[in-house]
């Protein structure tokens, strides 16, 4: 099903829908949208995860899965993230590292990627991507809406604490991206300079890197940017965040030294460390009021263009 149109946006013009198209693959549900430059592909019931991020222009497929292929399959809340199909992007909340917090046993990469989220149909008539789903160990719902615009994907974020009490939550975009030879890191000078001189952000395709993994912050990143670019081919990813909300920025790279797999990952996060019983010590994390809820967006650019 492929279908134009337009509808009022929130600033009183007109905003064109984006192509839109339902599809099965591999037994699940995939909605896509797709513009002259761009095409995202989300299922929502594997925790709403982006299982496709594709540069029309280039032919670069930016979002990663293991070398055997795409291979799509439920999880059940409290699996390892290592156990899972380890495709795209997916949101982490209300921790990243499994931990123990208030008496609830955290799981590995939270509570979403587990869950099947709920597709707002009427929203998707409108040529939007809205899924909400309701915690069970953890006493939020969250809600995340993807919006096409030319070569940007937007994506609002809503999140809502259910208790009486007040609440503590971590949150970390989580993609999964792959490298090709040239590519390099492009990050703000002011970023760099929190990395504690990684050699490794410099090298991400190095052979000298195989074999390894590592993980660093950047916390109270300034600037609210990170991009890989690659000058052979032409070809950027650029997020962009509100670092006043969200002012950490975590660097994935795995080498090989992670269950044999090679990919990156730029995390756009609320604070650190990975486990929110340690950022919550540190005073490292988000905080919540009884009944409270918050708000933030990404904006993931594909190309040089604005």
């Amino acid at each position: 099903m492929n279908v134009i149109g337009e509808h009022p946006h929130r600033d009183g013009g007109i905003r064109i829908q984006p192509p839109r198209q339902i599809r099965s693959i591999q037994g699940f549900q995939a909605y896509i949208l797709t513009s002259e430059r761009v095409q995202v592909t989300v299922v929502p019931e594997l925790g709403a995860r982006i299982i496709s991020l594709k540069d029309l222009q280039t032919g670069r497929e930016w979002l990663w899965h293991p070398a055997d292929g795409l291979k799509l399959f439920r999880n059940e809340p409290g699996d390892n993230f290592e156990n899972s199909s380890l495709v795209g992007m997916d949101d982490c909340l209300p921790t990243i590292a499994p931990c123990s917090w208030r008496n609830r046993n955290l799981p590995d990469h939270g509570e979403i990627w587990t869950a099947a989220s709920k597709l707002d149909l009427r929203a998707w008539e409108h040529g939007l991507i809205r899924t909400s789903v309701s915690l069970n160990v953890s006493p939020f719902d969250f809600e995340r809406m993807i919006e096409l615009c030319n070569n940007q994907v937007r994506l609002a974020y809503h999140l809502k604490n259910r208790a009486a009490s007040e609440e503590l939550y971590l949150w970390a975009m989580h993609p999964l991206l792959q490298l090709q030879s040239g590519d390099e890191l492009d990050l703000p000078s002011s970023t760099r300079a929190l990395l504690n001189g990684a050699a490794w952000v410099d090298s991400l395709t190095s052979s000298q890197r195989d074999g390894e993994c590592h993980k660093v912050f950047a916390s109270r990143v300034r600037e609210g940017w990170a991009a890989i670019k690659n000058a052979k081919t032409g070809d950027r990813l650029r997020f962009d965040w509100d670092p006043a909300q969200n002012d950490t920025l975590g660097l994935w790279l795995n080498r090989g030294g992670w269950h044999g797999h090679h990919h990156f990952a730029l995390e756009p996060s609320n604070g650190e460390p990975d486990a929110l019983a340690a950022a919550a010590v540190a005073k490292r994390c988000g905080v919540l009021a009884p009944d409270g809820s918050v708000t933030w967006q990404v904006s993931i650019r594909v190309g040089n263009h604005d």
